[in-house]
């Protein structure tokens, strides 16, 4: 009996040593944030393009509807009308463009509105379901409509609130369905700071100070059964100078950083149970075998490893994106795109414009320079911009020309200097 008791005992014991489980990280997790609407990403006037695509601290002008509307309060125009055009994937397509209006107007010396339209098209898509059936076209597309107003708080700083309307039309007619585009609503809050002209030693100078937190707004869904999607909502922070050599002369540099408070992907991975052939309580890839059917998980839906789960409220995910990266500190701050431009002007009718843009390889790898120029006649400013990519990985605008028309009125009405 005592036999018995101690073989079934040995028998459990190694059953317990090598019957292990082990989670398995998936090889297919990838790091980049992903969000629902994009293009509202995407620059779209020439004058912030041809700086590295920013705009929350650099100096007013019509189309800062899209970056920081706060700076409105400090225009000398009376009001202002931006319209632009950038054409997307040129190197393919035709058809495909990113375009806008805003208008602005300033309503006393302390507060202004503007507005503005984007159109985001791609362009006419042909479907067949057989080569002797009439092609249906489509034509998907993406807008958002906003308004602002921007109070002037001191002589020096100014904030604004945005409201924007959403719509997606991406869904196929007549497959069935839910065809209906996806609507929903962000918010924009900025802020804006730019000090009084002060004299140094060769030259004058100014400083700017621009923060933005963008689209901020609940989730949406493109179609019912469809999972919820994240605005990209943005957090922008920017510093820059004026370097006013004289009445003719002016450099103005920028810096800007940039971060999207969307929740991190985590890592994920599956249960399997293995034998622990080495005895060394852990899985060896090539020592130890899956029990069952080879990389047949346990359970077949994926738990997090690593990282936080990422399906919370568009609220939660703002704060829970400061600390979710699996990668810890490090991996956040990989999140933070940052960008460097100058720009040059002469006697306000004449710039050259220069940037650059980075983004981590591991979160999309976007790395581009950029060239813009302008130039002044009367009161229309004509603005051109050009991308020039920097990454292994092709900019959709590389080789892109974009272009811009502003009409100020009322220009040098409000003299703030």
């Amino acid at each position: 009996m005592k036999t018995t008791l101690l073989s079934i005992s040995i028998f459990f014991l190694i059953v317990k040593v090598n019957a292990q489980t082990t989670i398995i990280p998936n090889s297919n997790d990838s790091r980049v944030i992903t969000t629902g609407i994009p293009f509202l990403l995407i620059s779209s006037d020439a004058r912030a393009a041809g700086m590295a695509d920013m705009g929350v601290a650099t100096s007013v002008d019509a189309f800062s509807q899209q970056w920081n509307s706060s700076k409105y309060a400090f225009s000398e125009a009376k009001s202002g009308i931006g319209v632009s055009y950038t054409p997307y994937l040129s190197k393919l397509v035709n058809d495909i463009f990113l375009g806008s209006f805003t208008y602005f107007n300033r309503l006393d010396e302390k507060s202004a509105f503007g507005t503005s339209l984007r159109y985001f098209s791609l362009g006419e898509i042909e479907f067949v379901d057989n080569e002797t059936d009439t092609p249906r076209i489509q034509k998907p597309s993406e807008l958002s409509l906003d308004i602002s107003y921007a109070l002037r708080l001191s002589d020096q700083f100014a904030m604004s609130v945005a409201m924007r309307y959403l719509r997606s039309d991406l869904r196929i007619q007549g497959l069935g369905g839910d065809v209906s585009p996806a609507n929903t609503f962000g918010v924009d809050i900025s802020g804006y700071y730019q000090s009084e002209e002060e004299a140094y030693t060769d030259f004058n100078g100014r400083w700017r100070l621009g923060f933005a937190i963008q689209n901020l707004g609940p989730k949406f869904k493109y179609d019912q059964g469809g999972l919820d999607n994240f605005q990209p909502t943005n957090l922008r922070l920017g510093a820059g100078f004026d370097f006013i050599f004289d009445n003719y002369n002016k450099v103005a540099v920028t810096a800007e950083v940039a971060k999207l408070l969307v929740p991190t992907p985590p890592i994920y991975g599956n249960e399997y149970n293995y034998t622990d052939n080495n005895s060394n309580g852990t899985y060896d890839e090539g020592v130890d075998d899956l029990v069952g059917y080879p990389n047949s998980p346990v359970n077949d839906e994926p738990i997090i490893i690593k990282g936080k789960d990422p399906n919370v409220d568009f609220l939660s995910g703002v704060f829970q994106s400061f600390g979710d990266a699996p990668g810890g500190f490090s991996e956040e701050l990989k999140e933070f795109t940052w960008a460097l431009s100058a720009e040059y002007t002469y006697e306000d009718s004449f710039a050259f414009r220069a940037g650059y843009f980075n983004e981590s390889e591991e979160k999309g790898a976007r790395k581009f320079l950029s060239l813009g120029a302008g130039f002044k006649y009367n009161v229309v400013n004509i603005d051109l911009s050009y991308l020039f990519s920097a990454s292994k990985i092709q900019s959709p605008l590389e080789n892109t020309l974009r272009f811009s028309l502003t009409f100020n009125i009322g220009a040098g009405e409000y003299n703030e200097y």
